[in-house]
């Protein structure tokens, strides 16, 4: 699921945790030395490291929602397929996709329809697997096959049930907020004819009837947990929480909408490879556009933010809907981009399921044969994936592990015990990385920036590294740059005790939290690769 989260933890942030200062809009790209903030040193790296050697350039492939290829900001830095003439119809690179021009759409159908929204991957396997496992025991079955589909009948049961609890809790929750807030705004404004409503004005209202007291008791708490900020400011957060909960509902959760033949593939067969379409943009590219901004928007240009990897070709790939990302487009992305150039691909994405795991561990070695790196993204759920798998993983179905995959947490650009985001993923075992991903700002569609929180953006951090590493010395391969991106990693905060993610207070150590407790370090991987290709040649 590639959809940024709204946090779990924002209805307790809104009335119990007061906002830090602001921090730059840059720190993902400045110095932990120089700039007192645990960015990856993208700027130091180029002004002292890189000014005067040559790089070549790569193709990343961005498995996601899509990305806005005209985004004045990634419009140059966009891959163009060489081999194909835009909307005469013709695949005249004869690679088997019509017109892909910037890339691919593997959730969209010949007539130009686009799947945006999409189940969870527990919904499509409470439709599979209710109408033959309800109300039944092991003793209705003989086969090992069905008493293992029983078993995990049960299992998505309990969990799908729990899953819409939560989400319809969550959701009457902010849509009461939503409702009672919007009111008081509005008699706020009229009482005393002002545009901006902060604390003051709050304060100042003179509320008569029960509802407005209540309203005015909650917008007092959360402004005084909230400095700076206006109300509606807040507003928005909330209905942005209330549409993305109803999203869950109404499709992420709902056994009854299946979107697939949209697409019109035979989708039990995994080994097609030939579907879709060429809008790689889609109609909500917000989540892909913002990744692959923070990997390589154009440096330099004056415009918006920059990016990490100034020598990058961006590839779209379109496989993430609004909702759990299906398993067979996921092993067709990572083998449209292999084929087509890609030697590195981010995705930002994950669930709790997998619908067809052989099909990705295949394509994932088929990548690993090609020396093409795969970056993900380790989840926004504060659990720990070495116990809760997240999907697609390093671990294969058939044993052994893909030495051509990282997994990335994300940190916070608050300092000491916070520095680790509240809601990623950890996993000792699992988790190879720490980058920064709170209050990223990149790019999002139709020439807008916008910040954005997740592994998702951690994720796409670790991808720009990974690319300069690659640009600037192109006979590393995935393992190596792996191996020096993880060695090189800055260890600051190794035996620190920070908060664990999804807990309120408890602590651990940082260590404790990933595989060497290590945040990539784009100019101690530069130092590093450098001592590493001399003494290689």
């Amino acid at each position: 699921m590639k959809r940024l989260f709204f946090s779990a933890f924002l209805l307790s942030a809104l009335f119990f945790q007061a906002q830090e200062a602001k921090r730059p809009d840059n720190w993902f790209n400045l110095d932990p030395t120089n700039d007192k903030i645990n960015g990856v040193s993208t700027e130091r790296t180029y002004k002292e490291l890189l000014k005067d050697k040559k790089s070549t350039t790569i193709i990343v492939g961005v498995l996601d929602s899509g990305v806005d290829f005209d985004h004045e900001d990634l419009k140059s830095v966009m891959w163009t397929n060489p081999g194909e003439i835009a909307g005469n119809g013709i695949d005249d690179d004869k690679n088997g996709y019509i017109d892909d021009i910037h890339g691919w759409n593997f959730i969209g159908g010949k007539d130009g329809k686009n799947v945006e929204h999409d189940n969870l991957e527990m919904t499509r396997l409470m439709r599979k697997l209710k109408p033959k496992y309800e109300g039944k025991t092991e003793a209705d079955f003989k086969t090992k096959e069905e008493k293992s589909d029983l078993k995990l009948y049960l299992a998505v049961k309990e969990d799908y049930t729990k899953t819409r609890d939560k989400f319809e809790g969550g959701y009457n929750q902010l849509k009461f907020l939503n409702d009672g807030l919007s009111a008081l705004v509005a008699k706020v404004k009229q009482e005393q004819h002002v545009d901006k409503i902060t604390l003051v004005e709050i304060e100042k209202f003179d509320a008569k009837e029960k509802e407005d007291k209540k309203m005015k008791m909650i917008a007092t708490n959360i402004l005084k947990n909230s400095e700076g900020s206006d109300l509606e400011s807040v507003l928005g957060e909330i209905k942005g929480g209330e549409e993305q909960y109803k999203s869950y509902l109404d499709y992420g959760l709902n056994v009854d909408y299946d979107p697939r033949n949209i697409v019109g593939d035979d989708y039990a067969n995994s080994s097609e490879r030939y579907y879709g379409n060429a809008d790689c943009n889609g109609p909500d590219s917000f989540h892909g556009t913002h990744v692959a901004g923070i990997i390589a928007a154009s440096r330099g240009n004056n415009l918006g933010m920059d990016g990490i990897a100034a020598n990058v070709k961006i590839m779209a790939v379109r496989c993430v809907p609004d909702g759990d990302e299906r398993d067979k487009d996921v092993a067709n992305a990572i083998r449209y981009a292999v084929d087509n150039g890609a030697q590195i691909l981010n995705m930002s994405f994950g669930k709790k399921y997998s619908w067809d795991k052989k099909a990705v561990d295949d394509a994932v070695k088929y990548a690993e044969s090609k020396g093409v790196l795969i970056i993900h993204a380790a989840g926004n759920d504060g659990a720990d994936i070495d116990v809760v798998t997240h999907y697609p993983c390093k671990k294969f179905e058939d044993k052994g592990e893909a030495k051509n995959f990282m997994d990335v947490g994300a940190l916070n650009w608050l300092p000491g015990n916070k520095i680790v985001a509240p809601f990623s993923n950890y996993g000792k075992k699992t988790v190879d990385i720490f980058a920064p991903g709170v209050d990223i700002y990149s790019t999002t569609p139709k020439n807008t920036y916008k910040d954005a929180s997740g592994t998702s953006m951690a994720s796409p951090v670790t991808c720009g590294v990974a690319a300069v590493l690659k640009s600037y010395y192109p006979t590393l391969t995935p393992e190596q740059i792996k191996k020096i991106l993880v060695k090189s990693s800055a260890k600051t905060y190794k035996s620190e005790k920070v908060i664990k993610p999804g807990t309120k207070d408890e602590e651990v150590k940082f260590e404790k939290l990933g595989k060497n407790g290590g945040i990539v370090n784009l100019y101690e991987a530069v130092l590093m690769a450098e001592k590493f290709t001399k003494t290689k040649t």
